[in-house]
This record gives C-alpha cells, sequence and structure tokens, in this order.
C-alpha cells in the first residue's frame, strides 16, 4: 500500500550518487528526506537488480494526463501534475504557450498559488515574446516583441514564481528584456528564434543561459551561417535543452549536443502537452487545434509539430539503451542541471543526506519500477 515512508533503508541497488554509482548501494529515507543514518528498526527494502536514482526535474512542461497548464482548471492542473510524477518527474515547471497578455497573467496568478503551496517549482512562459519566422505551434497573432514593460508585468503577476521566459531575442527589446530578467534573477532562455550567430552571442553576453529546446524552432546549422546552434553549443555558460523523444531530434543531433556541450550543459525535457500519459486524440495547445497519433502531436491547420507526448522516464530510456549515454550523464542532465538552474539543488536533483526523498527505481532494463517523492511512494517497486 502507497504511503509515507518514516524510516525505510533502499538496499541492494546500485545507486547514482553525484560522485558516481555505487554498486549494492543503499538509500536512507527518514520522514520527507534522505538520512545519514538509520535506526535499528528501520524498513528494509530490497532493491538488489535494479537502479536508484534522484527524482527527474522538468523545467519545461505545458501538460499531461489529458490536462493543460495553460488553460486548466486547478484541478485539470493537479491531475496534469499527478500524470508526470508516476512517471518520475517529482520537480515540475509549467510552462504556458502564447495568449493575450492579460490572459497570461491570470494564469500566472492561478499557477503561482499552486508553486507557493508545493506542486510547482515555478512558471516558464513559453512566448509571446518569440518570432514568427519560428513560431512552431503558438498562434502567430498574439506574439509580441519582447518589451521589457510587458515581460515585467508577467514576472509580477507571478508573485516571485517566474523561472523562465523565453525569448527570440534578436526582435526589439530582446537584450533589454535579457538584461531584465537576468537582474531578477529570472532565466533568460533563447528560442522560437530566427537569430544570427552574432545576435546569439548578444544576448548570451546580455545575460541569457539556456537554449530552448535546442535544434527545435530555430535556424539550422550551415557552414556560413552558423545561427543561433553554434553560439548555444560553445558558449560554458549556456544549458541546452532537448527533448529526447525520437522525433524532435535524431538521434545523431542528441549526440552533438551532448559532446560539444557536455552532460553538465544538458537537460533533458519533455515540452510535454496535455497528450503526454493519455493518449491519442484531438486537444488545444492554447488556442491552436491538435492532433495527436501514434504519439505524435501536431497542428490541425499547418502540420507543424505541437509539443510532445513525451514522460521523463521514457527520456531516460531512450537516452541510456538507444542514444548509449552513460547513466550517470544521463541522471545529470534530467535531474541535477535543471535543478541548479531553477535554484532548488540544495533540495533536490540528487541523492544526498538532507535533501527531500524524492527518487526513481529503476529495474536492470531501465523500465520504470518505482516513484518516491518526499518520503511518499506515488508508485511503489512492489509491495511485500
Amino acid at each position: 500500500m502507497a504511503g509515507r515512508a518514516d524510516s525505510t533503508v533502499l538496499a541492494g541497488a546500485r545507486v547514482v550518487l553525484p560522485t558516481g554509482t555505487v554498486e549494492n548501494g543503499r538509500v536512507i529515507v527518514e520522514g520527507t528526506r534522505i538520512a545519514g543514518s538509520a535506526p535499528e528498526d528501520a524498513r528494509i527494502v530490497d532493491l538488489s537488480d535494479h537502479w536508484l536514482v534522484p527524482g527527474f526535474v522538468d523545467m519545461h512542461n505545458h501538460g499531461g494526463g489529458g490536462a493543460s497548464f495553460t488553460s486548466g482548471t486547478v484541478d485539470e492542473v493537479l491531475t496534469g501534475i499527478r500524470t508526470h510524477r508516476e512517471h518520475g518527474t517529482t520537480t515540475l515547471v509549467a510552462s504556458t504557450v502564447t495568449g493575450k497578455l492579460d490572459f497570461l497573467a491570470r494564469r500566472a496568478g492561478i499557477l503561482s498559488e499552486l508553486v507557493e503551496q508545493g506542486d510547482l517549482a515555478g512558471i516558464h512562459f513559453e512566448g509571446p515574446f518569440i518570432s514568427p519566422c519560428r513560431k512552431g505551434a503558438h498562434s502567430e497573432d498574439l506574439l509580441r516583441h519582447p518589451d521589457p514593460a510587458e515581460v515585467r508585468k508577467l514576472m509580477d503577476a507571478a508573485r516571485g514564481t517566474a523561472k523562465m521566459f523565453t525569448l527570440a531575442t534578436e526582435l526589439p527589446g530582446g537584450i533589454e528584456s535579457v538584461r531584465l530578467l537576468a537582474e531578477h534573477g529570472v532565466i533568460a532562455a533563447i528560442g522560437h528564434t530566427d537569430a544570427t550567430y552574432e545576435q546569439t552571442v548578444e544576448a548570451i553576453d546580455a545575460g541569457a543561459t539556456v537554449a530552448t529546446h535546442l535544434f527545435n524552432a530555430m535556424p539550422p546549422l550551415a557552414h556560413r551561417a552558423p545561427g543561433p546552434i553554434a553560439a548555444l553549443l560553445e558558449d560554458e555558460r549556456v544549458t541546452v535543452e532537448l527533448i529526447n523523444d525520437g522525433t524532435h531530434l535524431h538521434p545523431a543531433a542528441l549526440e552533438l549536443a551532448y559532446h560539444h556541450a557536455g552532460a553538465d550543459r544538458v537537460a533533458l525535457i519533455t515540452d510535454a502537452m496535455d497528450a503526454a500519459g493519455f493518449g491519442d486524440g484531438r486537444y488545444q495547445l492554447g488556442p491552436l487545434a491538435v492532433e495527436v497519433k501514434d504519439g505524435v502531436a501536431r497542428l490541425v491547420e499547418g502540420n507543424s509539430i505541437a509539443g510532445s507526448t513525451l514522460t521523463l522516464d521514457t527520456a531516460f530510456h531512450r537516452a541510456v539503451t538507444i542514444d548509449r549515454i552513460r547513466v550517470e550523464d544521463v541522471v545529470q542532465s534530467i535531474s541535477a542541471n535543471p535543478a541548479r538552474l531553477l535554484g532548488v539543488y540544495d533540495r533536490v536533483g540528487s541523492l544526498e543526506p538532507g535533501k527531500d526523498a524524492d527518487l526513481v527505481v529503476l529495474d536492470a532494463d531501465f523500465a520504470l519500477k518505482g516513484v518516491m517523492r518526499k518520503g511518499e511512494w506515488i508508485t511503489e517497486p512492489w509491495t511485500d
């Protein structure tokens, strides 16, 4: 029966720590946190032939379980959060899509309450400050230049819970908006952009630190016009988001990013929409109709990819089994790096004493078997 583990020793697994993997390791859970020692009467859970990794941290997610973070009710948003928790994401940022400014400000007010009560880790505004040339699944007639005053309006509406804005920084007001965000400790992410290499370098120098879903919704890498991809990959100040669902990126592109940026500068994300963990069918992404078929989401009008149906347990499994990335590197990309970017690494992102007992149990083939959040089993690996 699922419940809180007041004093539990998870023993026998391969435990992935910041220092490396420990064979036949153990993690001690005391209440809601990871502890350094266990009482004699602690419950022992045998996890032999399994992997124990930190809970996943998704910094770019629009919904799941049939629910949208942009337009759903509070109960629907909570359904989306629970869906992703069942797939290992114990820390999640709610991403919005382009809408009218007043509407987004109202959504920020609703979502900020869920941040304040601990259900979300923050808000990410993806749009409306993006390029019509690279709009993807965003409504073109609602796009705006990144006016710093309007960026500030959304920041204020979020009441300190805004974690990231995606901007086309080459647009009027882009650089000024990057500086504003950096001054207030909010991530300025470059994405849905038509910027040149030189314009991207200028934005990074102004304080941009994240590439929103690298490769997607930006000019391709070319030998005489390297564009934003080269600038974002080469700069050590930038973390690059990657959507590892087999649709958004060719495996060679994923490998290129890991090779040039290194595992410490990659954040695996879902960019999930309502259908994640729910199924095929017709959905809305903001004001736009989306058809999900065979797990791939596309706009009904125009056929652009419209987010993903990815969950992070699938992204983890693909990275290790198909892309052949080291388990330790995947853990860094899917837990530690986004936690650091979001400013919550003191609480989550690694299996260390004093941190929240957020963890994922995987079997020997890297299939998800159990999820614990703050000491409570969301999904138990098995019952005794």
